[in-house]
Protein backbone atom coordinates (compact mmCIF):
# COMPACT_ATOMS: atom_id res chain seq x y z
CA UNK A 1 0.00 0.00 0.00
CA UNK A 2 2.99 1.91 -0.31
CA UNK A 3 1.64 4.04 -3.24
CA UNK A 4 -1.71 5.07 -1.35
CA UNK A 5 -3.61 8.34 -2.25
CA UNK A 6 -4.49 9.10 1.14
CA UNK A 7 -6.73 12.22 2.05
CA UNK A 8 -6.71 13.67 5.62
CA UNK A 9 -9.53 15.85 6.56
CA UNK A 10 -13.32 15.32 7.75
CA UNK A 11 -16.34 13.67 6.66
CA UNK A 12 -19.67 15.16 7.92
CA UNK A 13 -23.18 13.57 8.08
CA UNK A 14 -24.71 15.63 4.59
CA UNK A 15 -28.10 16.59 4.54
CA UNK A 16 -28.94 17.71 0.98
CA UNK A 17 -31.76 18.65 -0.45
CA UNK A 18 -34.33 16.38 -2.62
CA UNK A 19 -36.58 17.31 -5.25
CA UNK A 20 -39.68 16.57 -3.24
CA UNK A 21 -38.46 19.52 -0.72
CA UNK A 22 -37.11 17.03 2.01
CA UNK A 23 -33.38 16.22 2.61
CA UNK A 24 -31.74 13.12 2.50
CA UNK A 25 -28.56 12.02 4.35
CA UNK A 26 -25.02 11.40 3.50
CA UNK A 27 -21.49 11.52 4.22
CA UNK A 28 -19.10 14.53 2.79
CA UNK A 29 -16.56 16.82 3.26
CA UNK A 30 -14.30 17.97 1.30
CA UNK A 31 -11.28 15.70 1.71
CA UNK A 32 -13.67 12.92 1.54
CA UNK A 33 -15.45 14.08 -1.52
CA UNK A 34 -11.87 13.80 -3.42
CA UNK A 35 -11.18 10.59 -1.61
CA UNK A 36 -14.16 9.18 -3.43
CA UNK A 37 -14.25 10.37 -6.45
CA UNK A 38 -10.23 9.52 -7.16
CA UNK A 39 -11.10 5.98 -6.10
CA UNK A 40 -13.61 5.76 -9.36
CA UNK A 41 -11.08 7.28 -11.45
CA UNK A 42 -8.05 5.95 -9.95
CA UNK A 43 -6.74 2.33 -11.32
CA UNK A 44 -7.92 -0.59 -8.99
CA UNK A 45 -4.08 -1.29 -7.75
CA UNK A 46 -3.51 2.15 -6.14
CA UNK A 47 -5.48 2.38 -3.10
CA UNK A 48 -7.38 5.50 -1.75
CA UNK A 49 -7.43 5.59 2.14
CA UNK A 50 -9.33 8.47 4.41
CA UNK A 51 -7.22 9.46 7.85
CA UNK A 52 -9.94 11.41 10.14
CA UNK A 53 -11.67 10.19 13.36
CA UNK A 54 -14.29 9.57 14.44
CA UNK A 55 -16.40 9.00 17.37
CA UNK A 56 -17.47 5.04 18.84
CA UNK A 57 -21.64 5.74 18.20
CA UNK A 58 -23.77 4.58 15.38
CA UNK A 59 -23.63 7.37 13.06
CA UNK A 60 -19.77 7.00 12.88
CA UNK A 61 -20.51 3.42 12.48
CA UNK A 62 -22.85 4.01 9.36
CA UNK A 63 -19.93 6.32 8.22
CA UNK A 64 -17.27 4.07 8.08
CA UNK A 65 -19.49 1.45 6.59
CA UNK A 66 -20.40 3.92 3.78
CA UNK A 67 -16.53 4.78 3.31
CA UNK A 68 -15.76 0.91 3.08
CA UNK A 69 -18.21 0.46 0.39
CA UNK A 70 -17.16 3.01 -1.57
CA UNK A 71 -13.46 1.05 -1.56
CA UNK A 72 -11.85 3.82 0.60
CA UNK A 73 -9.38 2.07 3.05
CA UNK A 74 -10.12 2.87 6.37
CA UNK A 75 -7.23 1.71 8.58
CA UNK A 76 -6.37 5.05 9.45
CA UNK A 77 -9.30 6.15 10.80
CA UNK A 78 -9.31 6.99 14.57
CA UNK A 79 -12.09 6.08 16.69
CA UNK A 80 -12.86 8.52 19.78
CA UNK A 81 -15.33 7.50 22.41
CA UNK A 82 -16.44 11.17 23.73
CA UNK A 83 -16.97 12.48 20.36
CA UNK A 84 -19.04 12.11 17.51
CA UNK A 85 -19.14 13.48 13.61
CA UNK A 86 -19.71 16.58 12.34
CA UNK A 87 -23.10 17.42 9.87
CA UNK A 88 -23.80 19.86 7.99
CA UNK A 89 -27.12 21.17 5.64
CA UNK A 90 -27.03 22.39 2.01
CA UNK A 91 -28.88 25.17 1.30
CA UNK A 92 -29.46 25.46 -2.84
CA UNK A 93 -30.64 28.97 -4.89
CA UNK A 94 -30.30 28.25 -8.81
CA UNK A 95 -27.60 25.81 -8.29
CA UNK A 96 -25.15 27.94 -5.53
CA UNK A 97 -25.01 26.65 -2.51
CA UNK A 98 -24.62 27.86 1.09
CA UNK A 99 -23.93 25.39 4.44
CA UNK A 100 -25.52 25.81 8.15
CA UNK A 101 -22.91 23.41 10.04
CA UNK A 102 -22.70 21.36 13.77
CA UNK A 103 -19.41 20.32 14.59
CA UNK A 104 -17.89 21.95 17.38
CA UNK A 105 -17.45 18.45 18.80
CA UNK A 106 -16.17 16.62 15.80
CA UNK A 107 -13.79 13.99 16.52
CA UNK A 108 -11.97 15.16 13.48
CA UNK A 109 -10.55 17.76 15.20
CA UNK A 110 -8.20 15.48 16.91
CA UNK A 111 -7.06 13.37 13.74
CA UNK A 112 -3.14 14.13 14.41
CA UNK A 113 -3.70 13.37 17.95
CA UNK A 114 -2.37 9.90 17.02
CA UNK A 115 0.58 10.32 16.19
CA UNK A 116 1.77 7.10 15.41
CA UNK A 117 -1.27 6.33 13.13
CA UNK A 118 -0.52 9.51 11.22
CA UNK A 119 3.11 8.58 10.17
CA UNK A 120 1.73 5.17 9.36
CA UNK A 121 -0.78 6.46 7.12
CA UNK A 122 1.71 8.65 5.28
CA UNK A 123 4.61 6.25 5.23
CA UNK A 124 2.06 3.78 2.90
CA UNK A 125 1.15 7.42 0.80
CA UNK A 126 2.32 7.88 -2.51
CA UNK A 127 0.50 11.13 -2.62
CA UNK A 128 -1.54 12.90 0.69
CA UNK A 129 -3.95 15.55 -0.07
CA UNK A 130 -5.02 17.90 2.56
CA UNK A 131 -7.10 21.11 2.87
CA UNK A 132 -7.44 24.66 3.99
CA UNK A 133 -10.09 23.44 6.30
CA UNK A 134 -8.43 20.35 7.40
CA UNK A 135 -5.77 23.19 8.96
CA UNK A 136 -8.76 25.55 10.10
CA UNK A 137 -10.47 22.32 12.46
CA UNK A 138 -7.42 21.72 14.65
CA UNK A 139 -5.77 23.46 16.84
CA UNK A 140 -2.67 25.23 16.31
CA UNK A 141 -0.64 22.70 18.04
CA UNK A 142 -2.41 20.11 15.80
CA UNK A 143 -2.14 22.34 12.94
CA UNK A 144 1.31 22.74 13.29
CA UNK A 145 2.08 18.60 13.83
CA UNK A 146 0.10 17.45 10.76
CA UNK A 147 2.18 20.01 8.82
CA UNK A 148 5.40 18.63 10.46
CA UNK A 149 4.42 15.08 9.43
CA UNK A 150 3.41 16.14 5.76
CA UNK A 151 6.80 18.16 5.65
CA UNK A 152 8.34 14.84 6.62
CA UNK A 153 6.46 12.92 4.38
CA UNK A 154 7.71 14.87 1.77
CA UNK A 155 11.23 14.76 2.37
CA UNK A 156 10.79 10.82 2.03
CA UNK A 157 9.47 10.83 -1.45
CA UNK A 158 5.31 11.69 -0.89
CA UNK A 159 3.50 14.19 -3.34
CA UNK A 160 2.15 16.47 -1.08
CA UNK A 161 -0.99 18.19 -3.00
CA UNK A 162 -3.15 20.62 -0.80
CA UNK A 163 -6.12 23.29 -2.08
CA UNK A 164 -6.18 25.90 0.74
CA UNK A 165 -10.07 26.06 0.85
CA UNK A 166 -10.20 29.18 1.97
CA UNK A 167 -13.25 29.26 4.59
CA UNK A 168 -12.91 32.30 6.70
CA UNK A 169 -15.86 31.49 9.20
CA UNK A 170 -14.36 28.45 10.09
CA UNK A 171 -10.91 31.24 11.21
CA UNK A 172 -10.82 33.20 14.43
CA UNK A 173 -9.57 36.01 11.66
CA UNK A 174 -8.64 36.36 8.17
CA UNK A 175 -4.94 37.14 9.41
CA UNK A 176 -4.76 33.63 11.11
CA UNK A 177 -5.91 31.94 7.71
CA UNK A 178 -4.03 33.53 5.06
CA UNK A 179 -0.53 32.74 7.24
CA UNK A 180 -1.90 28.99 7.73
CA UNK A 181 -2.79 28.75 4.50
CA UNK A 182 0.55 29.93 2.86
CA UNK A 183 2.48 27.54 5.37
CA UNK A 184 0.35 24.46 4.31
CA UNK A 185 1.48 25.48 0.41
CA UNK A 186 4.91 25.31 2.03
CA UNK A 187 4.57 21.92 2.24
CA UNK A 188 3.16 20.81 -0.78
CA UNK A 189 4.23 19.48 -4.25
CA UNK A 190 0.76 20.22 -6.09
CA UNK A 191 -1.45 23.79 -5.03
CA UNK A 192 -5.25 23.60 -6.00
CA UNK A 193 -6.37 26.90 -5.38
CA UNK A 194 -9.84 28.36 -6.34
CA UNK A 195 -9.30 32.18 -7.86
CA UNK A 196 -12.65 33.74 -6.44
CA UNK A 197 -11.43 32.76 -2.86
CA UNK A 198 -7.98 33.85 -3.40
CA UNK A 199 -9.05 37.00 -4.99
CA UNK A 200 -11.29 37.76 -2.09
CA UNK A 201 -8.82 37.18 0.76
CA UNK A 202 -5.78 37.32 -1.00
CA UNK A 203 -6.21 40.04 -3.14
CA UNK A 204 -5.46 38.52 -6.49
CA UNK A 205 -5.48 40.53 -9.41
CA UNK A 206 -6.00 37.26 -11.16
CA UNK A 207 -4.94 33.97 -11.96
CA UNK A 208 -1.86 34.45 -12.96
CA UNK A 209 -0.92 36.04 -9.18
CA UNK A 210 -2.58 33.39 -7.95
CA UNK A 211 -0.46 30.77 -9.74
CA UNK A 212 2.58 32.92 -9.03
CA UNK A 213 2.30 33.32 -4.93
CA UNK A 214 1.91 29.64 -4.52
CA UNK A 215 4.72 28.66 -6.92
CA UNK A 216 7.36 31.47 -4.90
CA UNK A 217 5.77 29.44 -2.20
CA UNK A 218 7.33 26.09 -3.19
CA UNK A 219 4.99 24.79 -5.20
CA UNK A 220 6.32 22.63 -8.22
CA UNK A 221 2.48 22.44 -10.24
CA UNK A 222 0.37 25.02 -9.14
CA UNK A 223 -3.83 24.52 -10.81
CA UNK A 224 -5.91 27.50 -10.03
CA UNK A 225 -9.36 26.70 -10.73
CA UNK A 226 -11.50 29.58 -12.03
CA UNK A 227 -15.63 28.84 -11.72
CA UNK A 228 -17.02 28.44 -15.38
CA UNK A 229 -14.33 30.61 -16.17
CA UNK A 230 -10.74 29.62 -17.78
CA UNK A 231 -8.75 27.85 -15.69
CA UNK A 232 -4.59 28.52 -15.61
CA UNK A 233 -1.99 26.22 -14.73
CA UNK A 234 1.91 27.18 -14.04
CA UNK A 235 4.45 24.13 -13.61
CA UNK A 236 8.58 24.77 -13.50
CA UNK A 237 7.52 28.35 -14.66
CA UNK A 238 5.42 27.34 -17.66
CA UNK A 239 1.81 28.89 -17.64
CA UNK A 240 -1.35 26.76 -19.67
CA UNK A 241 -4.51 28.29 -19.83
CA UNK A 242 -7.19 25.75 -19.89
CA UNK A 243 -10.89 26.36 -21.53
CA UNK A 244 -13.82 24.97 -19.44
CA UNK A 245 -16.93 23.11 -20.61
CA UNK A 246 -20.06 24.34 -21.29
CA UNK A 247 -22.87 22.92 -18.62
CA UNK A 248 -26.39 23.36 -19.83
CA UNK A 249 -27.94 23.51 -16.63
CA UNK A 250 -25.91 24.37 -13.21
CA UNK A 251 -27.95 22.12 -10.24
CA UNK A 252 -25.78 22.11 -7.56
CA UNK A 253 -22.01 23.15 -7.01
CA UNK A 254 -21.31 21.40 -4.18
CA UNK A 255 -17.91 19.24 -4.57
CA UNK A 256 -17.60 20.63 -8.14
CA UNK A 257 -14.10 21.91 -6.77
CA UNK A 258 -13.41 18.34 -4.82
CA UNK A 259 -14.06 16.44 -8.02
CA UNK A 260 -12.11 18.56 -10.17
CA UNK A 261 -9.22 17.81 -7.93
CA UNK A 262 -9.66 14.16 -7.73
CA UNK A 263 -9.61 13.86 -11.44
CA UNK A 264 -6.64 16.39 -11.94
CA UNK A 265 -4.48 14.93 -9.46
CA UNK A 266 -5.23 11.03 -10.91
CA UNK A 267 -4.48 11.71 -14.24
CA UNK A 268 -1.57 13.66 -13.53
CA UNK A 269 -0.21 10.65 -11.39
CA UNK A 270 -1.19 8.13 -14.16
CA UNK A 271 0.47 10.69 -17.34
CA UNK A 272 2.28 13.48 -16.10
CA UNK A 273 0.90 15.62 -18.25
CA UNK A 274 -0.87 18.87 -16.49
CA UNK A 275 -2.49 20.17 -19.96
CA UNK A 276 -4.13 16.22 -20.04
CA UNK A 277 -5.31 16.51 -16.04
CA UNK A 278 -6.73 19.79 -16.00
CA UNK A 279 -8.99 18.49 -19.04
CA UNK A 280 -9.78 15.77 -16.75
CA UNK A 281 -10.49 18.00 -14.06
CA UNK A 282 -12.88 20.52 -15.89
CA UNK A 283 -14.68 17.12 -17.33
CA UNK A 284 -15.59 15.76 -14.34
CA UNK A 285 -16.09 19.32 -12.63
CA UNK A 286 -18.47 20.20 -15.26
CA UNK A 287 -20.60 16.98 -14.82
CA UNK A 288 -21.10 16.53 -11.24
CA UNK A 289 -22.52 20.18 -11.32
CA UNK A 290 -25.60 19.40 -13.29
CA UNK A 291 -26.52 17.26 -10.59
CA UNK A 292 -27.25 17.49 -7.19
CA UNK A 293 -25.23 16.29 -4.13
CA UNK A 294 -21.53 15.76 -3.55
CA UNK A 295 -21.17 12.66 -4.32
CA UNK A 296 -22.96 11.91 -7.86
Amino acid sequence: MADAFLCIGECMVEMAPTDEGTYAMGFAGDTFNTAWYARKLLSKDRPVAYLSAVGTDAVSDKMLDFMQGAGVDVRFMSRIPERTVGLYMIHLDHGERSFSYWRSASAARCLTQDKSNLRQGLAQAGIAYFSGITLAILTQEDRCTLLAELEAARANGCIIAFDPNLRPRLWPETKTMCAAVMRGAEVADIVLPSFEDEAAWFGDADTTATARRYSEAGASVVMVKNGASEALSLSHGAIMRHPVRTVDRVVDTTAAGDSFNAAFLASYLDHGDIAAAAEAGVKQAAWVVGRRGALV
